[in-house]
């Protein structure tokens, strides 16, 4: 383990907070990727969830780009002379790059299929002991699982909860939350986990921020888009994972949507702060379009309407 007095450590913790080690050299890639490793086991014994995410982040992006550039500038192996590969573009042969970056091929390949799915590498390198501190059941599908709700509670931003309110004029209904929860939201009617929102009736203003984990992140949107007919508005907050067949759904019959710059960094029960592992979005479903757009694009992201 590199101790925080190492000067590799040490200096990397600078460079994290001064953001020079965004600038891309693949002859350092390796070193940095050594440096990153010591700060995220650092940064997992101690706790420190913020630094975590940051050096485990900006692992994975050195990473990418370094696939990214061997894959434009190097050349495999496979007879003729450097001239031949340098007028095809390439800088490189595969074995002048091994020895000029100390990264091989397999390594290169390794990571390219790693970053195939980011979101499981990232899961993977922030740990157990991560998951757990951002509320999340590891190893239970059936667990409820939210950053309102549950044995480990989170709640969304004060700020987010605003916006909602002023765009539909009041929250009616939190189906997925707690009492400590709804000090913030004010929702009218609310539904803890032992109310189980959802066999209950949602109606007028819904602010949803469902549980996080399968299959109940599922289940809380289907019910949504069943109550439709029965409410007014809804904001939605949820991961962007766009690739799932539930925010599909839901983008499919929204009528505007919000991608925060950054992901939201939701509240613990002692005001500290956390992530899930992506970015979010808010869908929002109503006729107060140009509402939505007004309150939540000052909070900084983007956001669009959905075309039909």
């Amino acid at each position: 383990m590199v101790g925080c007095t190492h000067w590799g450590y040490t200096m990397t913790l600078a460079i994290l907070k001064s953001g020079e080690i965004s600038v891309f050299d693949p002859e350092q890639t390796s070193t940095n990727d050594k440096k990153l490793d010591a700060v995220i086991e650092y940064a997992k014994r101690i706790r420190d969830w913020p630094l975590l995410e940051q050096a485990v982040d900006q692992k994975i992006e050195e990473q990418a780009e370094f696939v990214q550039w061997w894959r434009g500038a190097v050349t495999p192996n496979k007879g003729g002379d450097r001239r031949s590969y340098q007028k095809r573009g390439s800088a490189f042969l595969v074995a002048d790059a091994e020895k000029a970056t100390g990264i091989t091929q397999q390594q290169v390949s390794k990571w390219a299929k790693r970053l195939q799915d980011r979101e499981k590498y990232r899961a993977g390198l922030f740990g157990v002991a991560w998951r757990r501190a951002m509320g999340e059941m590891v190893g239970s599908e059936s667990a409820h699982v939210s950053f309102n709700s549950g044995e480990n509670e989170w709640y969304t931003p004060k700020q987010y909860i605003e916006a909602a309110r002023a765009v539909m004029g009041g929250i009616d209904v939190d189906p997925a939350t707690s009492l400590v929860a709804n000090e913030t939201v004010k929702a009218e009617t609310i539904y803890t986990a032992d109310d189980d929102g959802l066999t209950q009736e949602w109606y007028g203003n819904v602010w949803l921020n469902p549980p996080y984990a399968q299959p109940l992140i599922a289940k809380f949107c289907e019910k949504l888009l069943a109550e439709l007919a029965n409410i007014n508005q809804a904001c939605v907050l949820v991961n962007n994972a766009t690739e799932t067949k539930w925010l599909q759904s839901l983008l499919i019959k929204s009528s505007a949507m919000f991608f925060p710059a950054g992901r939201v960094r939701f509240i613990g029960p002692q005001g500290n702060q956390g992530s899930p592992l992506q970015g979010q979005v808010i869908v929002y479903f109503g006729e107060n379009t140009t509402e939505f757009h007004n309150h939540f694009m000052s909070l900084g992201g983007v956001c669009c309407a959905t075309i039909r």
